[in-house]
């Protein structure tokens, strides 16, 4: 790995200024210590205020992805990994939901997944079904510490590797390791949502496109957009990511992104 971290300070303010679209992670970039925080909804609020296109990129369910795109103050949603992505019409009410597979090959893809994962769990004591599981389309997500007592990271890379043995895609989060059968995955699907809802051409525009994230499921995105922002809590994941943010903050969290924002809203004003 050559990607060297640099402090949020040097992002330079005329590069700041020529940002159009900000990314972000939500779990352990949006949130501190698994709650939202005032100052990053604040954070989201006043990016999408002054007219840049905001998006959660996540792991979470397509049940969460429907409230956030429906109840935040942002552009739409790219959810479980990039399995699709929701924006809600506000004007005519109406959810848009695209997806990347057709119906009848998630529904195929559930039934292996489960099966799967009821033998990975034997296999790894004392992890379990991730909670929010009820309201997933597509992947399934094995708890390593969220709502269990928190396994070290060695164990997740072992999940993740019982996964891929059988064919699967798995990534590993902050605290959960999402497995899914299909190609997609967040930048994928980010890029599709951004030219077909957006215009934007992310190949033209990566370097005014801000992905901000913390974790090992992160680096497709640090590596593809670069002038990426990692929230400070990235830095224990260094050792097993292949590709690191450009920039990192000096909070962690929620605190963190809204460090950035607040550095992005005043080289915007300055």
């Amino acid at each position: 790995m050559t990607e060297t971290l640099l402090p949020l300070a040097s992002f330079a303010a005329p590069n700041l200024r020529a940002v159009k679209a900000v990314l972000t992670d939500i779990d352990d970039t949006l949130t501190l210590h698994g709650r939202l925080p005032a100052s990053a909804y604040k954070a989201l609020e006043d990016l999408h205020r002054v007219g840049l296109v905001t998006i959660p990129i996540t792991g979470r369910p397509a049940g969460w992805c429907d409230h956030i795109a429906r109840m935040w103050p942002v552009d739409g949603i790219v959810g479980e990994n990039g399995a699709f992505y929701f924006r809600y019409d506000d004007k005519n009410r109406k959810m848009l939901r695209v997806y990347g597979q057709p119906v009848d090959e998630r529904q195929a893809n559930n039934e292996k997944l489960k099966k799967l994962a009821s033998r990975i769990l034997k296999e790894f004591p004392g992890t379990a079904i991730a909670s929010d599981q009820a309201y997933r389309e597509i992947d399934i997500a094995i708890d390593f510490r969220e709502d269990v007592p928190a396994l070290p990271l060695e164990t997740a890379e072992r999940i993740r590797h019982a996964f891929e043995a059988e064919g699967a895609v798995a990534k590993i989060s902050s605290i959960h390791v999402n497995a899914w059968f299909g190609r997609h995955d967040k930048l994928t699907m980010t890029r599709r949502m951004l030219r077909e809802c957006f215009e934007i051409d992310t190949d033209a525009e990566r370097r005014h496109i801000v992905y901000a994230g913390d974790s090992p499921n992160d680096a497709p995105m640090f590596a593809f957009f670069p002038n990426s922002v990692g929230v400070a809590n990235v830095m224990p994941y260094k050792a097993i990511m292949t590709h690191l943010p450009r920039y990192v903050t000096r909070a962690e969290g929620g605190d963190g992104f809204a460090e950035f924002a607040k550095a992005l809203l005043e080289a915007r004003h300055g």
